[in-house]
C-alpha cells in the first residue's frame, strides 16, 4: 500500500460516518449492509464504529471505495446544493412521504396487533411504539416547515444580500437545532426499537397478507427516514449552524 492511500485510510478512519456519507452518499449503502447507523449515529468515527460492530476495517475501507467508484447521480451531490433548494426537496420528498403514509402504517401496525397478538405479542408492541412516533411527528414536521426552515431561508437570503441577520432568526435556528436534534435520537432509537420486536422484518409462515404489508411499509418507513435524518443532521444542521 502506497503512503499516500495509507494517508487517505487514516484521515476517513478520522471522519465520522456522517461525513463520509456527506461527502458521497453512495457510500450509506456500505453502512447499511454492516449495520451502521449512518444518520442518528452519525456522529460516531468510522474507526470506531468498526471496533464497535467488530468489523475489519480495511474491508469496510474496501467496500467504501467500491461505492464511490460506482456511477454517480449528480442529483445526489446533496452537500453542494443550497440550503433553501435542500430544505425545499426535505419538505417536497420525505415530509410528504411521511404526510402521506404515517398514518396508514399506523393503521396497519394496530390492526395486525389486533388479529395476530395471541401468536404475535411484539406486534402489539409495534403498534405502541410506531403510534408514539406518528405522534411525535406532527409537532416535529411543523417545527421544521414553520420555524427552522423558514429562519434558513431569510438568513441565507440576508447573508447572500450582505444584510445582517435578524437576532431572532439566529436565536430560532439555534434553539430548533438543539429540540430537532434529541427528537431525531427519540425516534431513531424508537425505529430501531421496531426493527429489532419484528426481527429485521422476517415474515412469519402463519401471517395475513395484511401482515406482510405492514412490515413493508415499516421497512420503507426505516428507510426514507434514515435518508431524511440523514439529509438534515449531516448536511442541513451544520449549514444551518454555519451561518
Amino acid at each position: 500500500m502506497t503512503e499516500t492511500k495509507k494517508l487517505q485510510e487514516k484521515n476517513r478512519g478520522d471522519k465520522t460516518i456522517g461525513e463520509i456519507v456527506a461527502e458521497d452518499y453512495r457510500t450509506a449503502a456500505v453502512f447499511e449492509r454492516n449495520g451502521i447507523d449512518f444518520c442518528c449515529g452519525g456522529q460516531v468515527l468510522l474507526s470506531a464504529a468498526c471496533r464497535e460492530k467488530g468489523l475489519d476495517p480495511g474491508a469496510i475501507e474496501g467496500e467504501i471505495e467500491a461505492a464511490k467508484s460506482a456511477p454517480s447521480l449528480r442529483s445526489e451531490n446533496y452537500a453542494a446544493w443550497a440550503l433553501p433548494f435542500l430544505a425545499d426537496y426535505i419538505v417536497n420528498t420525505h415530509h410528504t412521504y411521511l404526510n402521506e403514509n404515517t398514518a396508514q402504517i399506523a393503521a396497519y401496525a394496530r390492526k395486525i396487533g389486533e388479529v395476530h397478538g395471541a401468536h404475535h405479542p411484539e406486534t402489539i408492541e409495534i403498534a405502541g411504539i410506531f403510534d408514539k412516533i406518528a405522534a411525535d411527528l406532527v409537532d416535529h414536521l411543523r417545527e421544521e416547515e414553520e420555524v427552522l426552515f423558514p429562519a434558513i431561508r431569510r438568513l441565507n437570503a440576508a447573508r447572500l444580500a450582505g444584510a445582517t441577520p435578524e437576532a431572532g432568526d439566529r436565536a430560532a435556528i439555534r434553539d430548533s437545532l438543539a429540540k430537532l436534534h434529541k427528537e431525531h435520537e427519540a425516534i431513531g432509537d424508537a425505529v430501531h426499537a421496531i426493527r429489532h420486536l419484528a426481527g429485521d422484518y422476517e415474515i412469519p409462515e402463519d401471517v395475513c397478507n395484511t401482515f406482510v404489508v405492514t412490515y413493508r411499509k415499516l421497512k420503507e418507513f426505516e428507510d426514507d427516514l434514515h435518508k431524511h435524518v440523514h439529509l438534515e443532521n449531516n448536511i442541513l444542521f451544520p449549514k444551518a449552524a454555519q451561518i
